[in-house]
């Protein structure tokens, strides 16, 4: 695996691993009233999305091997780009749902000799 592809599945797990203790213990309201905690985890997730567009660009086969890489990418833009009509419950659900695997299969990753 190329460093610079190494790099950037680094960069998705610190962000994943952000992500999942910023929300450790809290519900769907309280992240709904915390301005704080959802910028928190929405540059979180911006982290990821660029970090896997960019591995995209470096080893698009590495890149595959991830689940949904490319929606996770389009929910980047749509984080940077439509910030005005980010749900907060699909974000939490994201968070709850999808995070798990992605962070599973980036370790697996980079466990890889």
């Amino acid at each position: 695996m190329q460093v610079e592809a190494k790099k950037f599945l680094y960069d998705i797990q610190r962000a994943s691993e952000l992500i999942a203790n910023f929300i450790a213990g809290k519900s769907l309201a309280e992240y709904e009233e915390d301005v704080m905690l959802q910028s928190a985890v929405e540059r979180q997730f911006e982290i990821v999305g660029e970090a896997l567009a960019k591995l995209t660009r470096v080893d698009e086969t590495l890149a595959k091997r991830i689940s949904d890489y490319r929606r996770i990418i389009s929910f980047r833009n749509i984080l940077i780009h439509g910030y005005m009509e980010v749900d907060h419950r699909i974000v939490w659900d994201i968070a709850e749902s999808k995070l798990p695997t992605l962070r599973s299969e980036v370790a697996a990753l980079l466990d890889e000799p």
